[in-house]
């Protein structure tokens, strides 16, 4: 038997991101609302893997508990100094920013598992080489949020040159439930147990394809248009001082001039075709970053093809 996994699943305590001036939300997505969500599509087992934050994962592994049929492991996407690294069954939070080897050392010291997300990304901040140096447990060779044609295929590459070394896995990385579905993680068994031991026995199977962009283009609208409610609602008196959704504080928290200025941006944002167009244009350079990448590559092959050859004669 077979079961699906998700290990790479964000919800709203991934904190924010910006675009020059401008900030908005990774996710508008609750923990509990990502566990339904991976139910609805038939995982065994889903990691919440939030951006150098564990309170989204201890929540929704909290909410799983009421389930039978899906377990919810506590995971963590940290930023280190040389790239970021996923940690699986985590039991406390891990400090941001330290090298990848002590990151490394926290995780195991918590009887975590590690793994590289987009290892080869040329536009998020990735270990790159750096998986050949750390005792990493997987990589992934197909992440959900990389639809361009250099990083899942190195990272592909990578696995097949070095047979046994890391387990293959395949991670959504959806910010939303739009965006996710689309790729998983196969192990035989079912629960988070066997997907431990499939983990570390290197008997999982990368499956799917990246989110196609258009539903990037969907996320996009669905988070710029709820942080302008939440910006609405703070400008109002409307929200709950109390409230443990960060996005709530967030929107509380930031000065007058920045609510406005973020009411603008989002409204200029959400205007057919404006994101249509963003979208486009962020997909051709991904491809022209893509294949100047390849062209490198072979170059440089060729050259070191050269030089052995030269060293031979």
């Amino acid at each position: 038997m077979m079961s699906k996994a998700d290990t790479h699943v964000h919800t709203f305590y991934s904190g924010t991101t910006g675009y020059g001036p401008l900030r908005f939300p990774e996710s508008i997505t609750s923990p509990e609302q990502q566990v339904d969500n991976a139910r609805k599509n038939g995982m065994s087992v889903v990691c919440i893997t939030d951006h150098s934050e564990v309170k989204g994962a201890f929540k929704a592994a909290e909410y799983g508990k009421r389930f039978d049929d899906i377990d919810v492991v506590v995971g963590d996407e940290i930023m280190t100094a040389d790239g970021e690294i996923i940690g699986l069954w985590l039991n406390d939070f891990i400090k941001p920013e330290m090298t990848a080897e002590e990151t490394m050392d926290e995780i195991r010291s918590q009887g975590g598992i590690a793994i590289a997300p987009h290892p080869f990304s040329f536009y998020v901040r990735c270990l790159r080489d750096k998986v050949f140096e750390l005792d990493l447990d997987g990589i992934e060779t197909i992440n959900g949020g990389h639809p361009d044609p250099w990083t899942n295929a190195t990272a592909q590459k990578v696995w097949e040159e070095n047979p046994g070394r890391w387990a293959q896995i395949s991670g959504s990385d959806a910010h939303s439930p739009i965006t996710s579905n689309y790729n998983w993680t196969e192990f035989p068994g079912q629960g988070e147990e066997d997907l431990r031991k499939a983990i570390l026995n290197r008997m999982t199977v990368a499956c799917g394809v990246p989110a196609p962009e258009f539903t990037q283009v969907q996320w996009s609208l669905q988070v710029v248009t709820k942080g302008q409610w939440y910006i609405i609602q703070a400008m109002r008196g409307k929200l709950d001082p109390n409230d443990p959704n960060p996005l709530a504080q967030k929107a509380m928290k930031i000065s007058t001039p920045k609510k406005i200025a973020g009411l603008i941006g989002g409204a200029i944002y959400c205007c057919p075709p404006v994101p249509f167009i963003g979208e486009y244009l962020a997909t051709h350079w991904l491809k022209k970053q893509a294949k100047m990448l390849q062209a490198k590559y072979e170059q440089d092959h060729e050259l070191a093809g050269k030089c052995l050859t030269q060293s031979i004669r």
